[in-house]
């Protein structure tokens, strides 16, 4: 039989187990300190623990870390990380330094459901949720976690249809018990599941960001189906039921395609929609994926749009493409170990 992870537990979790035990009640923060705030890897070696405590922990739990199975680097600097999950499924990790700042790309799921049409990940389908510990581990177990600076919720999965254990893990991560990092160097993606983003707006201190992609529902609804249920006017209304004017922020994602999603229509209506509401936008270049009509827009288009975006008052940026001589896009690496049979260096090379 499995043993259950430590890792990953809250304070009030490791207390109820301290409470089985029969253990004092400041001994789960003595937990908490070795799982959250040392570098250790075993049970055994949290000295300050009673042999006997020691030994009914081993027998019941353990540690929990994993380390990755595989890594990519870049000649840039940007690392991606594999690390198995799940059933036979792996998830991706990617660390990219930048300057005084170094972000990590954190995934909350293996596969996700939401089949959007410029995803790899949706092409894997839906295999599970992973635990706060499991996503605690991409960084716990980490190399270069000193440092990273700042976490975003990007990687593979939808964070907002795994809600208990991304905030289980946003908890762990913020708590002075715990890591101690400000909520302001977090920000979690989501393609707007609105009751879900309507419980972390109103517990969570992190910022929060909307991959939008278009402004408009028949386009949206063609790139990422679950718009059916959740459409841009009711991700926009929850949003504005929020304050954004001071430290918090909220910014939208956009990949910018080729003749979709880059005219000067879409830059009226977006001023429309987002008219009121304290946002940035960031433009993303489109990485290419099997099975996708999908191509990205040319530098020029995509510098007009930003400019015209930044004229009409829209605070819009363009992220850097980083790691493009490895398996850049999201869901290519895991891919990769699940699906052999897909030949991505030949996609790569188009």
């Amino acid at each position: 039989m499995t043993s259950e992870p430590l890792f990953g537990k809250t304070l009030t979790q490791l207390r109820e187990i301290t409470d089985q035990l029969g253990a004092p009640g400041f001994v789960a923060k003595q937990i908490a300190d070795w799982l959250y705030k040392k570098d250790i890897h075993e049970i055994e070696e949290m000295t300050n623990l009673s042999k006997k405590l020691k030994t009914a922990l081993s027998e019941r739990y353990t540690f929990g870390l994993q380390a990755p199975v595989n890594v990519q680097a870049s000649a840039d600097g940007t690392k991606k990380y594999l690390f198995k999950a799940g059933n036979n499924g792996f998830i991706e990790s990617a660390f990219i330094p930048e300057n005084k700042r170094a972000t990590l790309c954190l995934s909350s799921q293996v596969g996700c459901k939401m089949g959007c049409l410029f995803c790899m990940t949706g092409k894997q389908g839906f295999q599970a949720n992973l635990t706060a510990g499991e996503i605690l581990n991409q960084i716990r177990s980490l190399p270069e976690k000193e440092a990273v600076t700042n976490l975003v919720y990007m990687g593979m999965g939808e964070p907002m249809d795994n809600l208990e254990a991304v905030m289980q893990s946003l908890d762990i991560l913020t708590a002075d018990w715990g890591f101690a990092r400000s909520p302001r160097k977090i920000t979690v993606s989501t393609i707007g599941v609105v009751p879900a983003m309507h419980y972390f707006l109103e517990n969570s201190d992190c910022h929060l960001a909307v991959s939008l992609h278009t402004p408009f529902e028949n386009e949206r609804r063609m790139l990422m189906p679950v718009s059916q249920k959740y459409s841009i006017n009711a991700i926009l209304a929850e949003l504005k039921r929020h304050n954004f004017s001071r430290q918090r922020r909220v910014s939208f994602e956009y990949i910018v395609f080729n003749n979709l999603n880059d005219t000067p229509r879409h830059v009226k209506e977006l001023t429309r929609i987002l008219n009121g509401l304290n946002c940035r936008i960031n433009l993303i270049r489109f990485h290419p994926i099997p099975g996708t009509p999908l191509e990205g827009t040319n530098e020029k288009r995509l510098m007009q749009f930003k400019e015209a975006l930044n004229n009409k008052g829209i605070i819009t940026t363009i992220r850097a493409s980083r790691g493009q001589d490895i398996d850049a896009a999201c869901g290519l690496l895991s891919t990769r170990e699940m699906k052999p049979e897909i030949n991505i260096e030949k996609l790569k090379n188009k």
